[in-house]
């Protein structure tokens, strides 16, 4: 199964367009998005993609009343709180934010997800803690780094890589 995985999109409409183009030209199964949507009007761009869409708040999402309302007139997208647990293939995926260090920390070590997905940073990294993957796809938005990044997670072979559009 391949797993697209964004964070940090803050209102780019047009790298978040791209990132849903190249979604579906990859045909994912499924996005995670780690948050920082910031303003609900970004919703309405991530119906477009061919597959589920889970995601989690971030620090900077301020509306989440009306967030949670334009993800629920979606038939694709699916919103939680600051963190959830996905089970895919057997497999144990937690989604955050990031920005609670001490619990990103925790989940790490923990030992008990086969990936983490994570994001605040806005730098993309990739590494391995004994069986688990963390995965933090950078910032799609390109704001601060200049680059705007997504990851692509196969679930066959266990690894992941950064994509910059």
């Amino acid at each position: 199964m391949l797993i697209g995985i964004v964070s940090d999109s803050h209102d780019n409409i047009l790298r978040i367009g791209q990132a849903v183009q190249m979604f579906n030209s990859q045909s994912v199964a499924l996005v995670l998005h780690a948050g920082d949507y910031v303003a609900p009007f970004t919703i309405a761009e991530f119906k477009r993609l061919n597959c589920p869409l889970i995601g989690v708040l971030g620090n900077n999402d301020g509306d989440h009343e009306l967030l949670e309302k334009r993800f629920s007139e979606t038939s694709n997208c699916t919103l939680h709180d600051r963190f959830t647990q996905i089970v895919q293939e057997d497999f144990r995926i937690g989604l955050l934010h990031g920005d609670e260090t001490e619990l990103l920390s925790v989940l790490i070590e923990s030992g008990y997800f086969d990936f983490i997905v994570h994001g605040h940073s806005h730098v993309h990294s990739i590494k391995r803690r004994g069986k688990t993957l963390v995965i933090n796809p950078g910032e799609l938005c390109g704001y601060l780094t200049e680059k705007s990044t997504i990851a692509l997670l196969d679930t066959t072979t266990k690894e992941a890589q950064i994509i910059e559009l």
